[in-house]
């Protein structure tokens, strides 16, 4: 990529990124648990929130089949990368993150809600804390008059990457498990910041259903 443009450089990224989500997913068998509500949603179209932790995020493209998904990518250069990828993996984006253009960038999720999109969000992303819900989902999902569904993964073999968020990656051969909470209603834009620690809370023990039902131990 020597002599390369950053906008050529990231495309090209963004390109080999969602290859390998592709590839990666051709190599798993994905189950799914607890997914009633979702897929009558997507099938009657009644819009919703997506909400998991951003380790989870490499195989998440698959936990939604419905027909338009909008996300929130940062204004970095990784932002762009994932920007082209997610293009090619069939989800729009928009720019900002809870530190560069959250404000700008909220009102343009919210607008896509509000023109027939679903929204995916990870709480604790774009660069941490890990697994602590930041307010931008909250705020969205009120706004936007969406409920907040919570969804968590493990796979049966994975490693967990060096990077902030420790991300998830599920090995060749694995089965990974995918499950749904309850729905979350958040009435009062006004009131949205206090929910959290549920949101929080719901998202943990997803993760630790999911773990089981991988047959992961604590920690592992």
């Amino acid at each position: 990529m020597a002599g390369s443009t950053p906008a050529v450089r990231e495309r090209l990224l963004g390109a080999l990124a969602a290859g390998f989500i592709r590839l990666l997913r051709r190599t798993v068998r994905i189950r799914y648990h607890d997914d009633a509500t979702i897929r009558s949603w997507e099938a009657t179209r009644r819009r919703f929130v997506l909400a998991f932790w951003h380790r989870h995020l490499l195989l998440m493209r698959y936990a939604y089949r419905g027909d338009r998904m909008t996300v929130m990518s940062s204004r970095s250069r990784d932002g762009e990368i994932m920007v082209q990828a997610l293009r090619r993996l069939g989800i729009s984006t928009v720019r900002g993150s809870t530190t560069r253009g959250a404000v700008a960038g909220l009102r343009e999720i919210v607008r896509a809600a509000r023109a027939g999109s679903d929204l995916g969000f990870t709480p604790d992303g774009p660069r941490g804390p890990a697994r602590k819900v930041q307010p931008g989902v909250l705020f969205a999902a009120a706004m936007a008059g969406l409920p907040i569904l919570p969804v968590s993964l493990a796979a049966t073999r994975q490693r967990a990457l060096p990077t902030w968020d420790e991300l998830l990656l599920p090995l060749p051969g694995a089965h990974v498990e995918v499950v749904y909470g309850d729905p979350i209603e958040i009435p009062d834009a006004r009131d949205a910041a206090n929910w959290a620690p549920r949101l929080e809370s719901a998202l943990d023990a997803l993760e630790r259903r999911a773990d089981d039902l991988a047959g992961r131990g604590a920690g592992e």
